[in-house]
């Protein structure tokens, strides 16, 4: 059994694909557990399987996009280092994509089958 985890990550300054970001899924329910720590490829997208086989449906996932170094790169000094989406996966084989418009200073974010 395996998940598909995704996202499409964007520029809200000026449209522009959001490549390099540092993308963690974790399991933070009980013992946290690291399941993938990724960045994003050139045209801001990451696809990633997850082995969800013997996982309980009620557990807690945080998908966490590290923007600080992103936009530092690029001479902006943002407040805003990370932005942490917490989610249940309760189909193991599912689908979960979830795309990103990152500002210095705000996120957007939405999930789409």
């Amino acid at each position: 059994m395996s998940a598909t985890v995704s996202t499409h990550t964007l520029s809200g300054l000026d449209g522009t694909h959001a490549g390099g970001v540092r993308v963690t899924l974790t399991r933070i329910t009980s013992m946290p557990e690291q399941l993938f720590s990724v960045e994003t490829d050139e045209g801001g997208r990451l696809s990633q399987q997850v082995d969800l086989a013997g996982a309980d449906p009620g557990d807690l996932y945080e998908l966490s996009f590290a923007t600080g170094p992103y936009w530092a790169d690029r001479g902006a000094s943002p407040l805003v280092q990370q932005i942490a989406l917490r989610l249940h996966m309760p189909d193991p084989d599912g689908r979960y994509h979830l795309p990103v418009i990152l500002s210095p200073n705000s996120s957007a974010h939405w999930w789409s089958r």
